[in-house]
């Protein structure tokens, strides 16, 4: 089978690697010449790894689009619109999309399904798959057990998918047709990560981190619940399960974006840094702006903000956060 990648990042890459070791056929697409060329000589962007030489990558987007009708969505949030826009004028047949990408559009608050309805025609639209779960891609390139989940609302679909990626040695997926919960999950996750961070920039303490992950995991549930996903999704893989990985790891960069807050640095220092998009940021900003929009109880997600963007400090924020009136935990 083949699969055409749209972003020869960390995790774009990565899943190229695996679909190969799957036995399947794979084309990146990327305008990063960088990228490309490291992906054109075997080595993956990122991580000091090789990659199969039956990996190729390329910046020719009409040879892209007629590669596969497994259209594999691996881009920063904010770009998959313009993106997909630029895509639907080309289109000549249905593709399946495939999205593995975090995150929701700050300026409208949708989800990378809504986006892909929106502007994908739908006689080229063949169904939509979201593959996630907690997995750092440094791990899954040398090849260590991770676990993810498939979800479309088609479940035939989403099974196909998982067929796709799984293998018996270190990959395996499950399925659910919460396409709604798998994707608020993943968003508000990256949000969490980022203020753990923060917490550990302070030296707070491992106690205190733990305190913030908890109630951060109180949070995601609400956001899924509210926005319409089901509770049970927010518990599994593509919830809880990815927040401990991501909340916890300098693997996250989310978590070492919030590290880095919290030790002072400026957030525009803190983007200069990276090298991977820090979609905590952005969910931050989306989720707030939900929950300012339809009165969505999110006291940690909503401070994060007002520490981002309103200058309210960050050691007295998450202080206020941890040290509210004693009640009983339900109510927090």
């Amino acid at each position: 089978m083949k699969v055409a990648i749209l972003g020869g990042g960390a995790w774009g890459t990565t899943l190229a690697q695996v679909l190969v070791d799957n036995g399947h056929e794979v084309l990146i697409y990327d305008n990063n010449l960088v990228h490309l060329n490291k992906i054109n000589q075997q080595m993956h962007p990122f991580f000091d790894v090789k990659i199969s030489p039956t990996i190729k990558g390329t910046a020719d987007l009409d040879k892209f689009l007629d590669f596969s009708s497994y259209l594999l969505i691996a881009l920063p949030t904010a770009s998959i619109r313009d993106v997909l826009y630029e895509i639907n004028l080309k289109l000549k047949d249905k593709k399946v999309f495939i999205n593995v990408s975090k995150g929701i559009e700050p300026e409208t608050t949708k989800r990378v399904s809504q986006i892909v309805d929106e502007v994908i025609s739908k006689k080229y639209n063949g169904g939509y798959v979201l593959l996630t779960g907690p997995s750092h891609s440094e791990e899954v390139i040398v090849k260590k057990l991770t676990l993810l989940t498939s979800s479309s609302k088609d479940l035939n679909l989403a099974k196909e998918i998982q067929k796709m990626f799984s293998n018996n040695e270190y990959l395996r997926v499950y399925v659910n047709d919460d396409v709604v919960g798998a994707e608020v999950g993943g968003t508000a996750k990256n949000a969490i990560a980022v203020v753990s961070g923060a917490a550990t920039g302070l030296k707070l303490g491992e106690n205190a981190r733990a305190a913030l992950i908890t109630r951060g995991s109180v949070e995601i549930v609400r956001v899924v619940e509210a926005m319409g996903g089901q509770k049970e999704t927010a518990y599994g893989l593509t919830g809880i399960g990815d927040l401990i990985v991501t909340a916890s790891s300098e693997n996250s960069r989310n978590f070492r974006a919030g590290r880095r807050i919290g030790e002072g640095v400026p957030l525009e220092q803190v983007f200069l840094e990276s090298e991977q998009t820090i979609e905590g940021v952005r969910s931050i900003i989306a989720l707030h702006e939900y929950a300012e929009k339809e009165g969505l109880y999110l006291p940690i997600i909503s401070t994060a903000y007002r520490v981002l963007f309103e200058g309210l400090d960050v050691k007295e924020a998450i202080q206020k956060l941890l040290t509210g009136d004693l009640k009983e935990e339900k109510e927090i």
